[in-house]
């Protein structure tokens, strides 16, 4: 059962980030971007970052002989951090996102496999096999870097580019107090997930004991 949930994911997972390349970088050049510009509008979501996360942990454990292709994304706090990641992208934007806009044809397509089918298959697939009962506290201090690295990365760039990849960080339009306290949210939800992925995977680990 893992390793068909870590063979979809992996298919899917790739499949909706080619398809989410393949249309929105001619979508964002006809909206006046340059071919970079356009290239690095992609890769400033964290959806698009987090999915490339558990496309590289699924393909780091693809050898039958348990060598690590990628031994970065290789280790069960790896997995665990991508996995409370991954399901902070399905909750904000299900809950927050979702309503601001419409996805039409292939957006809409590429929308559902990178916010839902995705992350569910992710987390699936940890609860089922990759979870091994490994992590500690204080690996929450770890993973919390990348989505503050990510926020960091998008207030500086926001006014080089003249753009946000999602609302509740538009500082010109919302003030700094909204994005402040939208940041802070997301941050404790960010903590709220990482504790019961701890929770979760040690009781994993004394259930396999």
């Amino acid at each position: 059962m893992g390793r068909f949930l870590q063979i979809a994911g992996l298919a899917i997972g790739l499949a909706g980030l080619i398809l989410q390349f393949c249309i929105t970088v001619p979508a964002s050049m006809e909206a006046g971007r340059s071919l970079l510009g356009s290239i690095v509008f992609y890769f400033s979501f964290f959806t698009i970052l987090t999915n490339i996360g558990a496309v590289l942990v699924y393909t780091s454990l693809l050898s039958s002989t348990g060598y690590a292709w990628l031994p970065a994304f290789a280790g069960p706090r790896m997995r665990a951090g991508v996995a409370v990641s991954i399901t902070l992208v399905l909750i904000v934007y299900a809950t927050v996102l979702a309503r601001l806009w419409q996805p039409q044809g292939l957006f809409l397509l590429c929308d559902v496999l990178l916010h839902y089918v995705t992350p569910a298959l992710f987390v699936l697939w940890w609860l089922v096999a990759g979870a091994e009962g490994r992590t500690r506290w204080s690996d929450i201090s770890w993973w919390v870097l990348y989505p503050i690295a990510y926020l960091v990365y998008a207030l500086v760039r926001a006014p080089i580019a003249g753009e946000v990849p999602y609302p509740f960080l538009d500082v010109a339009k919302n003030g700094t107090a909204s994005v402040a306290f939208a940041a802070l949210a997301i941050t404790a939800l960010f903590l709220a997930i990482s504790i019961i992925a701890v929770f979760i995977d040690r009781g994993i680990g004394h259930r396999g004991a």
